[in-house]
């Protein structure tokens, strides 16, 4: 990319980047040429600078789906770099634009559920409700990756939208996305047993589709996995009893 067209990404400035196609018309077509590639978009994307975005977006509309060398689109990039108003209007503007998959498969709506950011996961599925049931490249949907990491408020949008779902495919949709087993044949139940997360566990089994006698790869069931932590934990003396953080009963055994 030249130099300059960079910088006019970074600060924003329209009327440089309008400069430097009079100067050469060619020069966004030379950057779509390309198969992997950080263009302006990216480069806006990274700043926070809305305005030189949507002009780009109107002069190069497949800008916004181009991944980079390291596999991110420019939302991706935004959202890693937390900005989060560029965030919010770019899924307003193009709420399929959530979806775009990079490396490893990970979404930009996958990258929200990672970093727990439950506002704007919650706007994505408004914008694209579809998100829900994309998956990475180890067949991980949201839900797995909110698990993984801990982010129960996540989990708790994600679990409250599916349950809400009120299309005519719904059960169908609510079923594929809470029992989906991921490339070690895992459902998202299964990895938050294996985490001793009881909180997660109890907000799952509150989903009225969840396959609670569903095995994993290992043969094992959600309570299997949490008898054998607990089994592992009453060995090093914790005596973990089977309740939740706050002390409730989960009620496993239903």
């Amino acid at each position: 990319m030249d130099p300059r067209l960079e910088q006019a990404a970074e600060s924003g400035s329209i009327d440089e980047l309008y400069a430097l196609i009079d100067e050469n018309p060619y020069i966004l077509e030379n950057i779509e040429a390309v198969p992997f590639v950080t263009t302006p978009l990216h480069v806006a994307a990274a700043s926070g600078n809305l305005p030189f975005a949507k002009e780009i977006m109107n002069l190069k509309p497949s800008f916004a789906r181009k991944l980079n060398a390291g596999g991110y689109s420019p939302l991706h990039l935004a959202v890693n770099m937390d900005q989060d108003e560029f965030v919010c209007r770019m899924i307003w503007l193009d709420g399929h634009l959530a979806r775009v998959k990079g490396r490893n498969g990970i979404t930009p709506f996958h990258l929200l559920a990672i970093k727990g950011d439950a506002d704007l996961v919650a706007r994505c599925l408004r914008k694209s409700p579809e998100c829900i049931e994309d998956e990475s490249v180890d067949r991980q949907n949201a839900l797995h990756l909110a698990v993984i990491h801990n982010r129960f408020e996540v989990l708790q949008v994600l679990t409250g939208w599916i349950q809400r779902m009120t299309q005519r495919d719904a059960d169908s949709i609510q079923s594929r996305v809470l029992n989906k087993v991921d490339i070690d044949y895992n459902m998202p139940l299964h990895l938050a047993a294996s985490k001793n997360d009881r909180q997660a566990v109890k907000l799952l089994l509150e989903c009225r589709l969840v396959k609670r006698n569903e095995v994993n790869g290992d043969g094992l069931t959600f309570l299997d996995i949490l008898r054998n932590q607990e089994q592992r934990e009453e060995e090093g003396g914790a005596g973990l009893r089977s309740q939740g953080p706050g002390g409730e009963d989960l009620d496993l055994e239903q």
